[in-house]
């Protein structure tokens, strides 16, 4: 495994060594020891997830406030889509900067994100199957979102807002970074 920290310190690409062959392929997705002598830190996942989208849903900016706040490791198993953590640590030199990462079943990249950021991602591909491991349970009372499209943030999504699909409780919940519950 090939381990990448990007421009926001904490937050890594994973990328995997695949073996091909005429049967199909084969890798090696995670390991705890391997993942904690790169990343620098213990941390211990306990819990999987898995959804599913069309092209053009966006999911989040999601986080989780307080003591339920989030750790996760995410990978495409279908499809493609582009993946973003967003720094939402108010001492951190980053605050409010963002990582975009292209994840898919071809490039088979993982996307460590550690507690501290909100996440979110978009299908790019007709569907998408998407994966993560989180350290944390889920918290409804503790959720919380940031608009996809906050002009503070900025993020450039790369298809027309216009065809971005996203839950009616995003649209609803999700405040401006400004008035969001940020991290110390």
């Amino acid at each position: 495994m090939e381990y990448k920290e990007t421009e926001i310190k904490g937050v890594w690409v994973l990328t995997p060594k695949v073996f091909n062959d005429n049967r199909g392929y084969f890798f090696e997705s995670w390991r705890q020891s391997d993942f904690d002598e790169h990343i620098g830190c213990h941390v211990e996942f306990i819990q999987d997830n898995e959804s599913k989208s069309s092209y053009g849903v966006l999911r989040g900016l999601h986080y989780q406030k307080g003591d339920y706040s989030q750790a996760k490791l995410v990978r495409v198993i279908k499809g493609r889509v582009v993946d973003v953590a967003v720094d939402i640590r108010k001492s951190s030199p980053t605050f409010g900067k963002y990582v975009m990462v292209d994840l898919s079943e071809d490039n088979k990249r993982q996307f460590f994100i550690p507690r501290g950021f909100a996440h979110g991602f978009l299908v790019l591909s007709p569907e998408a199957i998407f994966t993560y491991k989180v350290d944390n349970v889920y918290a409804p009372s503790e959720e919380a979102s940031i608009k996809w499209n906050d002009p503070t943030i900025n993020i450039h999504w790369p298809i027309d807002a216009s065809d971005v699909v996203t839950s009616e409780k995003d649209l609803k919940r999700g405040l401006s970074l400004n008035e969001a519950e940020l991290f110390e």
